[in-house]
């Protein structure tokens, strides 16, 4: 394996640092091999990162354990970094692009179009189903790729329509495919890597924690042309993923529904700010065939 793809993949696993600083590291030294022979004062110093930061960074670049790990995790899952040729490029355009992927699965499906994204809410309405099959099924049987978060609820019920007519699904997680969340999911998870992907930046030993989720929406978002919400509350975290298409320049798509129910409200607030309404599958086609001649001219 190339050098740098592991000091990626090494630095990335490291404490007291950030995706941002790592970047600033790709700046400084783009073959990333100097940091190695920095002591932590001077890695304090020239990167002006907090002392406890550095020791922290400083005592895992040096730690056998961790490189021993990687080795052992580069045989069993597919690593795919930013500077591989195999990055996928939806996400290569993307603020705070991932630095490095773990995968399981079809890893060809980075690449394949068109494909979308399927959010909402972990306690759908009774309605939530018949909304999947009427929007989300045509573009399915269509061959379209879905991308979602595995979570219980809309996510799940995207992925599985996918599966259920044999077609193509990416699963993005909030953690390391040790750590398989939610638990009940763990039937999906299995699927999905048969038969589809599943994708997280976290290193495999790396249990879900809440701030992983918020983070991992801008993967779903970015590996789409668009997002379409199927259902959210008014106070949603799928409102966050939102926010991080709208930020990427994606498409977004709202189902509208009862006014009665709170899972809608959600989607008539982001209709009410610019979300396109879906009828139909036919709304979603519109909108990829005039984006994809344009891109094709």
């Amino acid at each position: 394996m190339d050098t740098l793809r592991l000091r990626l993949i090494h630095l990335h696993r490291c404490r007291g640092i950030t995706r941002r600083f790592i970047r600033k590291l790709l700046q400084y030294d783009p073959s990333l091999e100097q940091i190695y022979h920095f002591s932590s004062a001077e890695i304090t110093n020239r990167f002006t990162l907090p002392n406890k930061n550095a020791a922290l960074f400083y005592s895992d670049l040096h730690n056998l354990a961790i490189r021993q790990q990687i080795v052992h995790d580069i045989n069993k899952y597919k690593i795919i970094t930013i500077v591989d040729e195999s990055y996928p490029p939806m996400l290569n355009t993307i603020k705070d692009a991932p630095l490095v992927l773990y995968a399981l699965g079809d890893i060809s499906l980075l690449a394949y179009s068109p494909a979308i994204s399927v959010i909402g809410t972990r306690n759908p309405s009774s309605e939530a189903a018949q909304k999947i099959d009427h929007v989300v099924k045509p573009l399915v049987k269509n061959e379209w790729l879905i991308v979602s978060g595995m979570a219980k609820g809309i996510d799940s019920l995207a992925h599985k329509i996918a599966l259920t007519y044999k077609q193509k699904t990416i699963a993005v997680l909030g953690g390391g495919f040790m750590h398989v969340y939610p638990k009940q999911n763990m039937s999906l998870f299995h699927q999905i890597v048969k038969h589809g992907l599943v994708l997280t930046e976290y290193a495999p030993d790396v249990r879900p924690v809440k701030y992983h989720f918020p983070e991992r929406n801008r993967i779903i978002s970015g590996l789409g042309f668009g997002t379409l919400v199927i259902e959210a509350t008014e106070r949603s975290g799928t409102l966050i993923t939102v926010d991080q298409a709208l930020d990427q320049g994606r498409e977004v798509y709202a189902v509208p529904g009862s006014p009665l129910l709170s899972q809608t409200k959600g989607c008539h607030q982001m209709i009410q700010d610019g979300a396109k309404l879906v009828h139909n599958a036919q709304d979603i086609y519109e909108d990829w065939m005039a984006i994809h001649n344009l891109m094709t001219k």
